[in-house]
């Protein structure tokens, strides 16, 4: 799959499911069941005991729809490892200039965790394709609205403070897409089912009516 590819996937489907798990079996139970639910863009946290595992397990038996990524990615050898074992994009917490050449250097999109202005300028400097607004919940959607002013050009995706009620003001306000951690993963897989099915039925309606 091509970096532009990989991008298109990200912004068609709108959210990005933030896997976190205590162990390998809870996140794979996870992941299932965001793509069961229609969230098929997957961010496999290095927070995850045995992260790589998770990646591999999924690249052999899911939804070949489904676009699989590594968070938590805080240097260029894990981004490296991780696109070695099948991650298609590398989101990190904040911006790091070795991630970025080194997702430039194999056309990985690189989503890296930006606040103000100022970093999300280096960012886009770097290559970086999709700036994360991270933590979202300290700005608000119309900070995207504010950030497009003199930055059009900018990918902007909130993670943290993104909800199934919210989402849609995510969209309105210039969301390329959005990162969803505890707010839809967590709970019986029936549990998250419901909230991905809720999430996709917000986006969409947000965007056709935006």
């Amino acid at each position: 799959m091509s970096k532009a590819e990989t991008l298109l996937k990200i912004k068609e489907n709108g959210i990005v499911a933030v896997i976190r798990g205590k162990d390998k079996e809870e996140a794979l139970r996870f992941s299932k069941a965001c793509i069961d639910g229609g969230v098929k863009i997957l961010e496999i946290t290095f927070t995850v005991p045995d992260a790589i595992g998770v990646l591999k397990s999924l690249h052999d038996k899911l939804d070949t729809d489904a676009v699989l990524g590594a968070g938590t990615v805080l240097d260029a050898t894990t981004a490296r490892f991780a696109i070695m074992n099948g991650a298609r994009f590398v989101v990190s917490p904040a911006f790091d200039k070795e991630v970025a050449m080194l997702c430039n250097l194999y056309q990985v999109p690189y989503m890296p965790g930006c606040m103000t202005p100022t970093e999300i300028v280096e960012a886009l400097k770097y290559g970086a394709d999709v700036i994360k607004i991270f933590p979202g919940s300290a700005f608000g959607p119309s900070y995207f609205s504010a950030i497009h002013g003199p930055l059009p050009q900018a990918n902007l995706m909130p993670t943290g403070g993104v909800s199934v009620d919210n989402v849609g003001e995510w969209i309105k306000n210039g969301a390329f897409a959005v990162g969803a951690g505890s707010a839809l993963v967590k709970g019986s897989s029936e549990e998250i089912i419901e909230r991905a099915k809720a999430f996709i039925k917000n986006i969409k309606e947000a965007r056709n009516n935006g």
